[in-house]
């Protein structure tokens, strides 16, 4: 109840205080699993996302999120719980395919599920190489992926700030992109690394960034995606 408490207040909330920029919202279809697939600029990324679409989006978040104590530990799991946030724990190759199998089970349950092909955030702004995983989660449930482009939320939160700022953002929504056509197709990898592509040049022409091309090997992040 709290979660759901906290949750009525925090879109109206933080749409009056961040006067967010949103276009592209009706391409995120209503019902049905589909994959959000953004770029990463910012911790404050899995936030925006879900207080912004027309309909809730569940992202992965280390389990330590829900494991706190006292008031502090409440707050957190309240707050991601509110959000829509799935435990996952991090930091082996099972976790990995558990965190595939978590994305997956959400998508099965018919619901909206977020995602960073990069695998970490960007530190100096560019687009880097998307990971598979996306493709996998795509061809594997057969969900449509709506490519998103953030841009000003790594002024929100900048890398090393604790609380966040007043900054404008933008959130844009593209077109859905289908795959099932290439459900079947062999052999898998050489499939799964064109959707990958295909699905980052749609992010990139959203966003304008410039492409890196390579994939981000940074320090290892909260939001690492699968």
């Amino acid at each position: 109840m709290f979660a759901l408490v906290l949750r009525s207040l925090l879109i109206p909330l933080a749409r009056v205080v961040y006067r967010p920029v949103i276009e592209g919202r009706d391409n995120v279809p209503r019902r049905g699993p589909v994959i959000l697939a953004s770029n990463h600029l910012s911790f404050i990324d899995s936030m925006v996302i879900p207080l912004v679409s027309p309909r809730p989006v569940a992202f992965l978040a280390k389990a330590e999120y829900w494991n706190g104590t006292g008031l502090k530990g409440r707050i957190s799991k309240a707050f991601f719980t509110a959000i829509n946030a799935v435990p996952v724990e991090r930091g082996t190759h099972r976790a990995a395919q558990a965190s595939l199998d978590a994305s997956l089970a959400v998508l099965n349950d018919g619901m909206a599920f977020g995602i960073y092909p990069e695998g970490k955030r960007s530190l100096d702004g560019r687009l880097y190489r998307g990971r598979t995983g996306v493709a996998w989660l795509a061809l594997t449930s057969g969900a449509p992926v709506v490519p998103v482009a953030l841009a000003g939320t790594q002024d929100i939160q900048p890398v090393g700030k604790r609380l966040p700022r007043i900054r404008r953002v933008t959130v844009r929504f593209g077109e859905p992109l289908d795959f099932n056509d290439r459900r079947d197709v062999r052999p898998v990898g050489p499939v799964r690394r064109a959707v990958t592509d295909e699905i980052m040049d749609a992010i990139a022409a959203l966003s304008q960034q410039e492409r890196a091309n390579v994939y981000n090997e940074g320090p290892k992040d909260d939001t690492e995606a699968a």
